[in-house]
């Protein structure tokens, strides 16, 4: 292996070796206690350390890292405690994730590090988003994110280079081509020659560089990331090098040729570079031995240390609450200037006062900027914020939810338009992955708000009408909102997008320009799980939300007689059951009434809760009404009798009487 210094310091030369070493022992040790049963898993990094450490080591401490399982270098070289990594192995409280995820998945704001979750492709786009933070602000910062030459073949990957090509984002795309994506070898993957060849479709730079020659390693990067630092702008890396172990060591390595595994052994890069610093005088024997006698030594006092340390104790409290970041929302009043307007002026009225109000908010989504938006909810926006914060997107809603992830993790605010609800499926993987778990996993808030036009009634057939709350509802660490009205959606969309949580807010297309009322002028805020009582009765209670509030007002219009509690939930998660359990109380029936086809949806698990909890009070069954169980139709007729209204009154009735 030929080494070319390079004008780089001997102090340089010989601190790079020092920090390859570090995580070969490391990985070495932690193959003995796998081999003893006292770590349950081990993805090895063992001949791709060159890679690790010499990205890491051209990185200033203030830039982010985002590395993938075989960077324990990465880890290293930016001094995490050794005990705290060990803690984290073995599921201890002193860890990352309080036991709650395991090897390197997880993040810490100290170290700047952003760990990846086992879905891949997310984190590339988060990196885009930590990137584009840093532009907004004017730090002059790189982003450097890890990849397998398999992660390639993910969606993610084409969307992340082609937004941070589109944007000149500062980020370095770091792919570590080590032969396999666990048993596939890359001629099953590609058919390019070189992954970086792919940078060209992107009209992003790109390089191939030996992943196991350190000095070409850190020489080519530093020279990079100076660059990049002045001139912003995405750089594709292919770093040849090869995985000398199993995917993980369950796995093995029986399916690679006997003679591909001597041929890469001959390039260990931490034996040639040792050899090399010998030859030259930088490295002597009593070196070698003098710093390995202090790593191991380092490594196992900090064993001890994590060792020695308690089991994560149980507390199912805490457990609970940590699965989204504790918050005080800040109450403002809505004031007594009102004025006539409707749900979708209401919505983006609120939606420019917190952009007023957060100067770090930035606006994200397809046709948003000059345009408006599909439903004109920004129109204007442009003129009055700029395109920095009202940001064009391609279509790619996959990486702009990583994206928006990357820019709360890097300080910002992000609200992202879903063009229509019914597109979260293209980018469900990172909110229900990414968002949800970001704080539980490592205690990291998600100041993310996606706005999910949605809903039935306007002959938009299957792939722009439906409303899917149920798909997030499920999901612990996601918020739900869901207003019926002007004044609820003007006031809950403030709240939620000073809300440091992740928030789904659904705006129903049908309610757009066809619901009218007197809203605050003012910027206020409404607190989320607090249903509204429109109406009071003693008879029965009604249970709805979004367009259904308004099918319950006029069925019960049409039957004065009927004296009924009308409930409209406005936020789905949190969930305000005490309001739905006082009224049933007082009636002795219920009847919800939801858009969202039958099965599985919140009208369940209400019915579900009344049914555990209150049961003694009911006069009758509880009733669940909903769209057919079909997609939703486009013909006007078809959607008609696929949406619940005339069944509910039927119900309704039915019940009254029952």
């Amino acid at each position: 292996m030929q080494y070319d210094t390079k004008g780089i310091p001997q102090e340089v030369q010989l601190k790079l070796y020092e920090r390859m070493l570090k995580p070969r022992m490391i990985e070495e040790k932690m193959l003995i206690l796998l081999r003893q049963g006292k770590i349950s898993k081990w993805f090895s990094g063992i001949g791709q350390e060159a890679i690790s450490v010499g990205v890491a080591s051209t990185m200033r401490n203030e830039e982010y890292v985002l590395p993938m399982h075989r960077n324990l270098g990465v880890f290293t070289t930016r001094n995490i405690p050794l005990h705290r990594l060990f803690a984290q192995w073995q599921g201890k409280a002193s860890g990352f994730t309080k036991g709650r995820d395991r090897s390197f998945h997880f993040g810490t704001q100290d170290y700047n590090i952003i760990g990846m979750i086992s879905h891949l492709g997310p984190q590339l786009g988060v990196a885009d988003g930590i990137a584009l933070a840093n532009v907004l602000k004017k730090r002059k910062l790189v982003t450097a994110v890890f990849t397998g030459e398999g992660g390639t073949s993910e969606g993610d990957f084409h969307e992340a280079l082609n937004i941070a090509a589109v944007w000149d984002l500062p980020v370095l795309f770091c792919i570590e081509n080590n032969g396999y994506g666990l048993s596939t070898p890359t001629s099953e993957q590609y058919r390019c020659e070189h992954l970086a060849d792919k940078g060209k479709g992107y009209g992003i730079e790109a390089h191939v560089i030996d992943g196991n020659n350190i000095l070409e390693v850190f020489s080519k990067v530093n020279t990079l990331c100076e660059r990049m630092r002045e001139n912003p702008a995405p750089v594709l890396l292919e770093f040849k090098t090869f995985r000398m172990r199993g995917h993980e060591e369950a796995s093995g390595t029986k399916y690679v040729p006997n003679d591909l595994m001597e041929e890469w052994a001959a390039k260990d890069p931490i034996a040639n570079y040792e050899s090399y610093l010998l030859k030259e005088g930088i490295l002597t024997d009593d070196i070698i031995a003098d710093r390995k006698a202090k790593i191991s030594t380092e490594i196992d006092e900090h064993l001890k240390i994590a060792f020695e340390e308690e089991t994560v104790p149980v507390v199912k409290q805490r457990e609970l609450e940590d699965v989204y970041q504790q918050y005080t929302p800040k109450a403002v009043e809505p004031g007594s200037d009102l004025k006539s307007i409707r749900l979708v002026d209401a919505i983006s009225e609120g939606l420019r006062q917190s952009m007023e109000l957060h100067d770090n908010l930035v606006l994200m989504g397809q046709d948003i900027a000059d345009y408006g938006g599909v439903f004109k909810i920004t129109e204007g926006f442009v003129d009055s914020f700029g395109k920095e914060r009202v940001r064009n997107t391609p279509i790619c809603e996959s990486v702009i939810v990583s994206a928006a992830a990357g820019l709360s993790i890097n300080g910002m605010k992000a609200v992202m338009e879903m063009q229509f609800a019914d597109f979260a499926s293209t980018g469900f993987n990172p909110i229900v992955n990414y968002l949800a778990k970001m704080h539980y996993r490592w205690n990291e808030k998600a100041d993310v708000v996606i706005r999910m036009p949605c809903g039935g009634g306007v002959a938009a057939g299957p792939f722009h009408s439906q409303t899917n709350e149920a798909w997030f509802t499920k999901t612990p660490g996601l918020k739900v909102v869901y207003p019926a009205f002007p004044y609820d959606a003007k006031g809950l969309l403030a709240a939620a997008i000073d809300d440091p949580n992740p928030v789904l807010f659904f705006e129903h297309k049908a309610l757009y320009r066809s619901i009218y009322q007197d809203v605050p002028t003012n910027y206020y805020t409404l607190p989320f799980g607090k249903a509204s009582l429109l109406k009071e009765g003693d008879t029965i209670t009604v249970v709805t939300y979004g367009a259904g509030v308004h099918w319950a007002l006029a069925t019960l219009g049409r039957h004065p007689d009927i004296s009924a509690d009308l409930i409209d939930l406005r936020t789905l998660q949190p969930l305000d059951i005490e309001t739905v359990y006082a009224s049933v109380e007082k009636t002795g029936k219920l009847i919800i009434l939801q858009e969202d086809s039958l099965f599985g949806g919140i009208a369940s698990d209400i019915s579900a809760l009344v049914m555990e909890n209150r049961f003694e009070y009911l006069d009758g069954p509880v009733r669940r009404i909903a769209s057919l169980e079909t997609p939703i139709p486009f013909a006007k007729n078809l959607e008609e009798q696929y949406l619940p209204k005339e069944r509910f009154e039927e119900a309704l009735l039915q019940l009254v009487a029952y």
